[in-house]
């Protein structure tokens, strides 16, 4: 996948370098075409193809959220806070 953004901004550069070399190109315009044609698009890919692997993260992360709380209230003595030192 990484080859691919890797290309696809590659192409978009060139865009705007062609796009600002071009006597009737500002390098405003050629800014604007690597945002609009290259940064744009892979920001969006990127974070589509990625919300598989951040929902397993959310998930793995409330199971051991939950499975720490449970040890947590099993081990836990609530008498020891109330217990006084002689």
């Amino acid at each position: 996948m990484y080859i691919l953004i890797v290309g696809w901004l590659y192409v978009a550069l060139m865009m705007a370098v062609a796009e600002a070399t071009n006597p009737a190109g500002t390098v405003l315009g050629a800014f604007i075409t690597f945002l609009l044609y290259g940064v744009g698009p892979v920001a969006l890919l990127v974070y589509l193809l990625g919300t598989p692997a951040r929902k397993k993260a959310a998930r793995r992360r409330e199971e051991s959220g939950v499975d720490a709380d449970r040890r947590g209230k099993a081990s836990a003595d609530p008498v020891a806070p109330m217990r006084e030192e002689p």
